[in-house]
């Protein structure tokens, strides 16, 4: 697709109008990318996300990007994997389709996605980067608004595979 892009780096550096967070319910920092994202913004990122509070699994919230390049950070909170049965699938791919939405709705046409779920969250890196391929592939046929969607890889082994499916 002339729109999706796959990279390996660090998604704090990209010049995207938006990256997405890989975020926890509460809007906290944590660890992974949602740590890295914190740092890189600020203590700004934080106050916005108290501010909001609380996001369940398969949404997405949004705020300013603070100190990042982004001018936006969408916080989608991803499923933790429980082995499959408790609508993860579902979630993280609502999880893509709302951060879209989002996007659209504040009128960004670049977005970069990391690899939601993957890291401590457990969710299989393959089953994972078919289903955000699937849902961006599906939004974007719909909707010409978005003109550039990158998946930022931060390992190896989720790069290859978003390389191979796309490629596909």
């Amino acid at each position: 697709m002339d729109r999706i892009y796959v990279i390996q780096g660090d998604i704090t550096k990209l010049n995207a109008e938006a990256i997405v967070n890989a975020a926890n319910k509460e809007l906290l920092p944590g660890g992974g990318v949602c740590g890295a994202i914190h740092r890189a913004a600020g203590p700004q990122l934080a106050q916005e996300c108290s501010r909001i509070g609380y996001c369940p699994a398969g949404k997405a919230v949004i705020t300013s990007g603070a100190k990042l390049k982004a001018a936006y950070v969408i916080h989608a909170v991803g499923p933790v994997w429980q082995g499959g049965n408790q609508s993860e699938k579902e979630l993280l791919a609502s999880t893509y389709r709302e951060s879209l939405r989002l996007a659209v709705s504040k009128g960004i046409k670049t977005i970069a996605f990391p690899n939601i779920s993957t890291g401590i969250y457990g969710f299989p890196k393959e089953l994972a980067a078919g289903i955000a391929i699937n849902e961006v592939k599906s939004f974007i046929d719909k909707n010409n608004s978005i003109q550039q969607v990158i998946f930022c890889c931060f390992d190896s082994d989720n790069y290859e595979l978003y390389r191979k499916l796309l490629n596909e």
